[in-house]
């Protein structure tokens, strides 16, 4: 399996926290097959609001939360 990885992002009531407002409005960036592609992704799509403090945009592991146990350390 991919280690697929979701970038969004949108206006937050408070920079400091992943707190949307607008759920409607949310910016679906795409999802990318690797950490590399997802964080220049990101990193395009945070620059182009780097002026405003209430966006942010976030890249989500999706491959753990679709496989948990595939990051995990195996206790041999």
């Amino acid at each position: 399996m991919s280690k697929l990885h979701l970038v969004f992002g949108g206006r937050v009531s408070d920079p400091r926290t992943l707190d949307f407002t607008d759920l409607s409005k949310i910016d679906l960036v795409g999802i990318f097959p690797d950490y590399a592609s997802a964080q220049k992704a990101w990193r395009a799509a945070a620059q182009r609001t780097v002026d405003d403090a209430e966006m942010k945009y976030v890249v989500v592991h999706l491959h753990r939360l679709l496989e948990p146990d595939m990051d995990a350390p195996t206790d041999a």
